[in-house]
């Protein structure tokens, strides 16, 4: 079970994996985050960085350590991870590769909805898709591999992943579409005839109604 965590933005992970290097200002967080290409992995939220360092430094993970300043540039406070901050990443970090947690995304959010259109648009719908993900993986694999030869793997692991759950969604967009243009997809009748006008069989409203959740 996911512990509830006092800064709970992913954001926070990727501040308190960056300042462990070394004491930074917010400026200097946000360019390494950046530079390690943190944010695609994290979803960031720029416009959150200055609460969350703010939160982080409340909660005890990061505390003030001086300033810095460039030329002509206003002051800039200068963090440093405190002792709880290097525990708080180090308990983050094994929950997060250790414990599955729920991952919601747009796509499983349209699946869930997909009856309202008809299986005609939505096969189109999802050949466009299978069409962007196999692009995606192409060019995705191509950056992967020259970036290794001068990255160490270890950094570029969440990459690999990344590029494997792309794979796999692309596998099982081309299976269901095998399905739907075969024709075996199992409930394809009572889809095709709700647009026509027949409504849904009593049965499968029945069921609908009693919810289908795995959870």
């Amino acid at each position: 079970m996911a512990t509830k965590r006092k800064v709970d933005n992913l954001l926070a992970l990727a501040v308190l994996a960056t300042v462990v290097q070394r004491p930074m200002h917010r400026y200097e967080i946000a360019s390494l985050i950046r530079a390690h290409g943190k944010d695609q992995q994290m979803d960031v939220k720029w416009g959150s960085l200055y609460t969350v360092v703010q939160n982080l430094a409340k909660h005890g993970f990061l505390e003030v350590v001086g300033t810095s300043r460039q030329g002509a540039r206003p002051e800039r406070t200068v963090y440093e991870i405190t002792d709880a901050g290097k525990q708080e990443l180090t308990d983050w970090t094994r929950e997060l590769i250790g414990t599955p947690a729920p991952e919601h995304t747009h796509f499983a959010a349209g699946l869930s909805v997909q009856m309202i259109l008809p299986p005609a648009e939505v096969t189109e719908l999802l050949q466009a898709r299978l069409a962007a993900l196999e692009e995606g993986i192409s060019a995705r694999k191509h950056a992967l591999a020259k970036t290794l030869e001068t990255v160490p793997r270890l950094f570029l692991v969440e990459d690999e992943y990344a590029l494997a759950m792309v794979e796999a969604e692309a596998a099982w967009v081309r299976g269901l579409l095998g399905e739907l243009t075969s024709g075996t997809f199992p409930d394809l009748d009572a889809w095709r005839g709700f647009h026509e006008g027949a409504g849904w069989p009593a049965e499968m409203l029945e069921l609908h109604e009693r919810g289908s959740s795995l959870d």
